[in-house]
């Protein structure tokens, strides 16, 4: 067309140059445009999956971190229970010792109360011995029972059976030790035939002199294991009088 006459290109152009000059410019400048565009979303849609991968990282990130934080927390409930029993048990062995040393017997009573508890350790340390004949040197006395039954399962399983058969719990072992430790070197072993002839109704004084719990219901299953051999359920509180307990001088 530039090969033409000036005045026919202008006829040219006047006639339908300019819409040719149009489809041109789209032929050309449109799939340029649709692969600018084209480029632009697939950065975009890569910008995308970057981003969500970082996303990703994040949470897997996070998801480590609660978990070790559950872990965190899981052990710290762990000691903070372990902490809160040994608290329980230091603040009840305080208040068993408390008890046992604020008791206000006569010398009598006292060594009534010996005589069933160092009767009933004897009792336990023997049958103990009966079921482990071949520990009998190797255990010459309770105290290496209730020493060695922490790191050997045979002794700690037949410790556990005696208590069974006995009636008791560990509870009142804890409970007889303290106070045989207490006034084991002060008092006197009385034989039954002598302690029936001091008191009559063992159970009733210590229900109600002894005031700790524990205490009072170890020492009243000590008796039963000592009379009966086995220890029952707490026995009813008496209504006899004071009087009635010890026998009259006559008696």
């Amino acid at each position: 067309m530039l090969l033409l006459p000036v005045a026919e290109w202008k006829t040219a152009e006047n006639s339908g140059f300019k819409p040719l000059l149009g489809f041109l410019f789209c032929l050309f400048c449109f799939p340029s445009f649709c692969l600018k565009k084209m480029n632009n979303e697939t950065t975009t849609l890569i910008s995308l999956k970057e981003a969500m991968k970082r996303v990703d990282h994040k949470l897997q990130a996070l998801e480590a971190q609660f978990k070790e934080l559950d872990f965190t927390k899981d052990n710290l409930t762990q000691k903070f229970e372990h902490h809160s029993k040994t608290l329980a048990s230091q603040a009840a062995q305080d208040e068993l010792w408390t008890a046992v040393l604020a008791l206000r017997f006569t010398s009598m009573e006292l060594n009534i109360l010996y005589s069933y508890v160092i009767e009933v350790l004897i009792c336990l340390h023997t049958r103990v011995l009966e079921k482990l004949p071949d520990l009998v040197r190797g255990l010459p006395t309770l105290a290496s029972v209730l020493r060695r039954k922490v790191k050997n399962k045979r002794i700690r399983i037949v410790w556990e059976s005696v208590l069974e058969e006995s009636g008791l719990q560990e509870e009142d072992i804890t409970a007889l030790c303290t106070f045989f430790i207490a006034h084991g070197n002060k008092a006197e072993h009385y034989t039954s035939k002598v302690r029936q002839m001091y008191i009559r109704d063992v159970n009733f004084m210590i229900t109600n002199m002894v005031n700790n719990q524990a205490l009072q219901d170890a020492l009243l299953r000590a008796v039963q294991v000592t009379e009966k051999g086995k220890a029952v359920k707490a026995p009813a509180e008496q209504k006899s009088s004071l009087k009635e307990l010890i026998p009259s001088v006559k008696n």
